[in-house]
């Protein structure tokens, strides 16, 4: 599902327009963005959680070169569902 059809559902079920549904979509997804950039948790109940999590510095290879190179610690965004969202998915 692209970001327009989860726009379009969302509208159709609530009875807000088109226009206005995607404003509070962006709104959200910005928020969630920010705080995560912040370094903050977002924890949505029935669906999972975000949060930035820090991935270790490692040695990795050039795969056109075969040379040895470290690829540095990054801050990465995570997600970990709920079990709420593991059970639907699975059919539960």
């Amino acid at each position: 599902m692209k970001k327009n059809e989860l726009v379009a559902l969302a509208a159709e079920q609530t009875g807000l327009s088109k226009k206005d549904m995607e404003k509070t979509v962006d709104v959200l997804l910005s928020a969630i963005v920010d705080a995560l950039a912040a370094g903050d948790k977002v924890q949505l109940s029935g669906f999972g959680s975000f949060e930035p999590r820090v991935r270790a510095a490692r040695t990795g290879h050039d795969p056109r070169t075969g040379e040895k190179i470290v690829i540095p610690q990054a801050v990465v965004p995570v997600f970990k569902p709920s079990k709420n969202l593991k059970d639907k998915v699975e059919g539960k």
